[in-house]
């Protein structure tokens, strides 16, 4: 069985709502950072017209869907492949959630959980607050920006990592990664993506302006590796299918590129003559051997329901087990002096 890998950014913001680079420019910045993919999700404007291919890049164009008078803000959702514009549903996350799926679209809950910065009235936290919805695809487990902003406890702490990022980045919240096994534990399917949410802005403190962050920068730091069972060709036609249904299917990791790129980073099960990639149910046959390999070495562990039940330093992990649940694997590295996230794959199902 033939596998592909490509790596991209599916959430990314442009002129059309509150981003600063346009799409051509959002994808000169991702083949800088050597993505094959990104995702324009701009903010309650579905636009049409403009994915494509620049600079060996693959555009394509979702939305990030909310309701504006929601006060407090909250339940912003990445919606994919609907092909139509949503935002009037906003007000209703079910019903918008139900006409994605009606369209051929699948949908992400966006950073479900943040943490509000004081040193602005502007930079409130967003979650997710409806959790009895139904019939999403997944979570965005790792808002590279949600991560920013609840750095930012004071002035001097949001000049520091302003510039100096790398030193507070650490990986998905607790509280996200704790609902995530919780929603498992409940039965349900629920993949993993992760994005910059880059917007390209400036901000000014006194006499410093600095760009929070560029598109480039953000693009090598944390992003959604997806595979395939085909390669990409160059055209649209063929590719953004393929994409999709990666990501649809949660054949996917979320990877802290930075550090070192987590390209060729493989978590798959067997039992017997079946066979399972992440976002794959495996049904067993008997002893089920799950192997994890990862391109650097890492602090590998391997978590069942939540809870880790194998763990490897280096590059390889391969653990034997008969019993069913919910697997899915964390790496970490060390790097600026701290131990942080690099790899969370979404999960494999055993039955």
């Amino acid at each position: 069985m033939s596998i592909y890998e490509y790596v991209g950014n599916p959430h990314v913001h442009t002129p059309y709502s509150d981003g600063e680079a346009l799409h051509a420019e959002v994808a000169q910045a991702a083949a800088k950072a050597g993505l094959d993919f990104v995702i324009v999700t701009d903010h309650n404007v579905w636009v049409d017209g403009v994915e494509g291919y620049y600079d060996k890049v693959l555009l394509l164009v979702g939305e990030e869907i909310h309701d504006v008078r929601r006060r407090p803000q909250a339940n912003h959702l990445l919606v994919y492949n609907a092909e139509a514009e949503l935002a009037p549903l906003a007000s209703d996350p079910q019903g918008l959630i139900d006409e994605v799926n009606r369209r051929g679209g699948f949908c992400y809950l966006a950073h479900p959980f943040e943490y509000r910065s004081p040193i602005s009235p502007d930079l409130v936290a967003i979650s997710w607050a409806d959790w009895d919805v139904t019939g999403y695809t997944g979570l965005e487990i790792w808002n590279y920006m949600s991560e920013f902003k609840g750095l930012m406890h004071n002035k001097l702490a949001a000049v520091y990592y302003a510039y100096f990022p790398a030193r507070g980045i650490r990986g998905p919240f607790r509280a996200t990664l704790r609902q995530w096994d919780e929603l498992l534990s409940q039965g349900k399917r629920i993949a993993a993506i992760g994005g910059s949410d880059a917007h390209g802005t400036t901000y000014s403190l006194g006499p410093l302006r600095r760009v929070v962050f560029p598109y480039e920068y953000l693009f090598r730091c944390v992003n959604t590796h997806i595979l395939t069972d085909r390669p990409l060709n160059g055209l649209l036609e063929h590719d953004k299918p393929l994409v999709y249904s990666a990501l649809r299917a949660g054949h996917t990791w979320v990877g802290y590129d930075l550090p070192v790129p987590t390209t060729g980073f493989r978590f798959h099960a067997r039992s017997g003559a079946n066979y399972a990639l992440m976002g794959d149910e495996l049904v067993r046959t008997g002893a089920v051997i799950f192997e994890v390999q990862t391109p650097h070495s890492a602090d590998i562990r391997l978590l069942l329901n939540g809870r880790v039940v194998a763990r490897a330093r280096g590059r390889h992990l391969k653990y034997t087990t008969a019993e069913p649940g919910v697997y899915r694997v964390e790496g970490y590295r060390n790097y600026h002096l701290g131990h942080r996230g690099w790899i969370f794959s979404s999960p494999i199902y055993v039955i």
